[in-house]
């Protein structure tokens, strides 16, 4: 017997709105759940969209017909979080990284198309003699790096990196890091850089969105973000960040944050944080905050956003 009853919606993501410049890398954090790969799947259109516009140089990707899209793909691509899971365990390395030259550039001849996946496996630190080797053959940053040399090789100006390096012990993680940070140096890249962790966004980003629960809390610049964090969920964030010297981690104040993170099906009224957030009041629960600019390229959406410095203090 079919319900009856309506079916509930969730919004993953619900009026993000943001610019990014050519060679800048924005960095996107926030707990899981919050709506990250979701933002960096929809600007892609690898996800339905239900409203909004995705912009990129002065076209909409959403009004563009399947083989208009297909035609921008060459431009924009996508590092995935799972190395080996990401790449075809079927097709030999070379395959894998030629395979959007086979798309984009067909009349490439072989010899060519091989000479162009060797240079780039040199790139990326990998033996242009293992060409003919399977995924399966390799260490998962080994992996990782196949996946940015399929991403690479058609010379995108947009790559979406969907953490990355999460599956990767630290000493990988650092080494990936740099590499794509050479690349931008070197082409120009333009980076949105999706992580739970903050060291590494920190790091590699040049402006940072903190999502929760779908929406902005807060956007600003590196430094200032975690210099002078105004959003109660921010400052939490970056409390957990643990520092490299024992002293001044036992000294340092954490903000921890209470409860669970609400259902995206059952989202709380107004403010989404207020439920866990130690500044929140009545009129959290009435009204949403808008996402206002408080200071030069600085955003939050807080109703308190002046009294967080009195808690940090």
């Amino acid at each position: 017997m079919l319900s009856s009853q309506p079916k509930a919606l969730l919004k993953a993501v619900d009026g993000v709105s943001f610019t990014l410049g050519a060679g800048e890398t924005l960095g996107l954090v926030g707990e899981s759940g919050c709506g990250k790969s979701t933002l960096g799947r929809a600007i892609l259109r690898l996800l339905p969209n239900i409203q909004g516009d995705v912009i990129w140089k002065n076209q909409n990707l959403i009004t563009l017909s399947p083989n208009e899209l297909r035609q921008k793909r060459r431009e924009l691509q996508i590092i995935f979080q799972d190395p080996l899971a990401s790449l075809n365990p079927r097709m030999t390395v070379g395959e894998i990284i030629a395979e959007p030259l086979r798309t984009f550039q067909p009349n490439l001849r072989n010899h060519d198309m091989k000479k162009i996946v060797q240079d780039m496996m040199a790139k990326m630190g990998l033996l242009p003699d293992q060409i003919n080797r399977y995924p399966h053959e390799f260490s998962g940053g080994q992996c990782q790096r196949i996946g940015i040399a399929r991403a690479m090789i058609n010379n995108p100006e947009l790559i979406i990196c969907d953490e990355p390096v999460s599956a990767l012990d630290v000493s990988i993680q650092a080494q990936i890091v740099n590499l794509l940070m050479d690349l931008q140096r070197e082409k120009n890249l333009s980076l949105i850089f999706i992580s739970h962790n903050l060291s590494v966004v920190r790091h590699i980003s040049h402006r940072i969105m903190v999502l929760y629960l779908g929406k902005v809390v807060e956007l600003t610049d590196r430094d200032r973000l975690y210099a002078n964090p105004r959003h109660p969920y921010t400052r939490a964030l970056i409390s957990a960040v643990p520092l490299p010297d024992p002293n001044k981690e036992q000294k340092k104040k954490h903000t921890v944050i209470s409860g669970e993170l609400p259902s995206p099906l059952n989202p709380p009224s107004g403010c989404a944080f207020r439920t866990r957030c130690p500044l929140a009041t009545d009129v959290c629960a009435q009204k949403t905050p808008p996402l206002e600019q408080i200071e030069p390229n600085h955003w939050v959406a807080c109703h308190h956003w002046d009294e967080s410095l009195k808690i940090a203090k």
